[in-house]
């Protein structure tokens, strides 16, 4: 069942926001997404939350700017995802600046799974560090972290990711650790650590060591923070907005790192108009396809890279892999529907599959389009060790998929090997032979705390648009600012009359739209049936530009008959 809703516009909210100068269609997208104040959408730079308010950043730009000024070797151990690979270029090239000793590692997502393991300390041990510095994990990692201890190695933690029961026994810069009162807890593990960089200038700079120059502009780095904060779908409150914003205005400018500008060169998009959807959609995926399919040490040198010339032929092997990465979710998905057919989704809470021939650096891609489909908590196991299986889930709006799997861990001792996550996103580890268990005490946790209404799509847009309102002008307006997770992009629910369909790739049609006088081009992907003459259309604008020439397009994402 689907349901369209409209935002509630508080019209109250409408008034102030449009009394402060803010145009009225902007004003209405505001107040649906709950922006009290015209000051709320200024990104400047000097609104950023302050620093001190994240526990023990202090201590931790203490101990950072004393290795610094030791000599002391660092050794960062980052996570093999987006926001891992551009975590550890901002703590690469961030704490070089400040003038440390540095290096990083990371671990082969198939070789060594996720985290600071006694593993990949052991791993990092053979570079002989003084200090480990995490970015991107560690607050789970208490026998990573004793293991370094044993060996003299001391560590330092920057992460985002909820904590468990325990905290490893180091100093931890996290927003969601116990105790921490910063305002922002939706900080990416790239955000925690330019907030960590920022201190440990702030402490240099108080103890005279840029006194005759020589002080880094950590703005130069915001560029690889936006596009770790949006690739890592973090709620996009106004602090990771005001990040994410910064950093895209360095790209349009022409500032940005060379591997982001070779990334947007094979994706055959421009940089100087790069907006968050190219983030997340795609570079962030073409970096991501280094830690699915290879090692994420790729893309890590893609963005490290100092100049277009080393950077190009990494990020084409990058491209490359991206390619290789569809072609296997593409396969798997196949596979999973075809295994889905036998079965009537709709009597499920939930959606589990496995084959012992799937990729496991594709589940949760493969995982996020079965949610998508069918609008159920899903989770899609592939091999792992010998005996073991992992797998990767996603969940729907009302279900935090990590406490369902707590709840499954709490009922079934041992039955879950490893697990973590988010709300929305999770990932598991169990024994091959205890498949069917899992699934059935998945589906039992999701028929307690789910119901009816809960497993309803629902599509929330911002209402009707005039016919004057359907135009390029508006479309690049929109395109213009920062939506993404928690703050979404725009989407309009209204009456169209089809003039004029065609099949375009075999599975798009390609649509001439008219409401009103106004006609407009349209796209409705993976689509290949004609639609009836008139639909209710739940669709974004978009600003389209083919060989020079700009036009509006209507991207329709969901529709019925009129």
């Amino acid at each position: 069942m689907t349901q369209i809703l409209t935002r509630n516009c508080p019209p109250e909210l409408l008034q102030q926001l449009g009394g402060q100068g803010v145009p009225p269609l902007l004003a209405r997208l505001y107040a649906a997404r709950g922006v009290t104040d015209a000051s709320e959408v200024d990104y400047a730079l000097k609104g950023l939350l302050p620093f001190g308010g994240l526990k023990n950043i202090h201590a931790m730009a203490a101990r950072l700017a004393d290795a610094i000024a030791a000599r002391q070797r660092l050794l960062v151990v980052a996570d093999y995802d987006a926001d891992g690979a551009t975590a550890c270029t901002v703590a690469v090239r961030g704490l070089a600046a400040l003038g440390a000793v540095i290096d990083f590692i990371v671990p082969n997502r198939f070789e060594y799974g996720y985290g600071l393991t006694p593993e990949i300390v052991a791993l990092a041990a053979q570079q002989q560090p003084d200090i480990i510095v995490t970015v991107d994990n560690g607050i789970a990692s208490v026998a990573g972290v004793a293991a370094a201890r044993a060996r003299g190695i001391e560590v330092l933690i920057t992460d985002h990711h909820l904590p468990g029961d325990t905290l490893p026994d180091a100093l931890i810069v996290n927003p969601n650790q116990p105790g921490c009162e910063f305002a922002s807890k939706h900080l990416a593990g790239v955000g925690v650590m330019f907030y960590v960089l920022m201190a440990v200038r702030a402490e240099m700079r108080q103890r005279g060591v840029f006194a005759h120059g020589g002080e880094p502009n950590l703005g130069e780095l915001l560029d690889i923070v936006a596009l770790g904060t949006v690739a890592d779908v973090v709620k996009l409150d106004r602090n990771n907005r005001i990040l994410v914003d910064a950093g895209l205005r360095r790209m349009r400018s022409g500032k940005l790192a060379p591997g982001i500008a070779a990334l947007f060169r094979v994706a055959g998009r421009a940089a100087h108009k790069a907006n968050a959807f190219d983030l997340g959609f795609t570079i962030g995926p073409r970096l991501n396809a280094a830690g699915r399919l290879d090692d994420m040490s790729l893309g890590i040198a893609c963005l490290l890279a100092g100049s277009e010339e080393v950077a190009t032929p990494l990020a084409q092997e990058l491209d490359r892999l991206n390619r290789e990465r569809r072609a296997i979710e593409h396969g798997m998905q196949d596979e999973a529907l075809t295994v889905l057919s036998g079965i009537d989704a709709a009597n499920h809470y939930t959606l589990t599959l496995y084959r012992d021939d799937w990729h496991q650096g594709v589940v949760g891609l493969v995982a996020s389009r079965l949610k998508e489909r069918y609008h159920r908590p899903s989770i899609v196991f592939a091999p792992g060790d010998e005996g073991e299986i992992k797998g990767s889930g996603r969940s729907i709006p009302g279900f935090h998929l990590r406490d369902a799997l707590d709840m499954v861990s709490k009922r079934h001792d041992g039955l879950l090997l490893k697990f973590g996550g988010h709300a929305m996103a999770a990932g598991l580890t169990i024994r091959e032979q205890d498949f069917d268990t899992f699934r059935q005490a998945f589906e039992q946790v999701a028929r307690q705390l789910l119901d009816e209404s809960a497993l309803t799509r629902v599509w929330e847009t911002d209402g009707s648009l005039q016919p004057r309102e359907l135009c390029l002008d508006i479309a690049e307006t929109l395109a213009a600012e920062v939506w993404g997770q928690g703050f979404p992009p725009p989407t309009f629910n209204d009456r169209f009359h089809i003039v004029s369909q065609r099949l375009v790739g075999g599975k798009h049609l390609k649509l001439r739209l008219a409401k009103g006088n106004v006609e407009c081009d349209g796209m409705l992907f993976n689509h290949g049936d004609w639609l009836p003459q008139q639909v209710d259309a739940v669709y974004q604008l978009a600003a389209n530009e083919w060989q020079g020439r700009k036009e509006l397009q209507i991207y329709i994402q969901h529709w019925q008959p009129a």
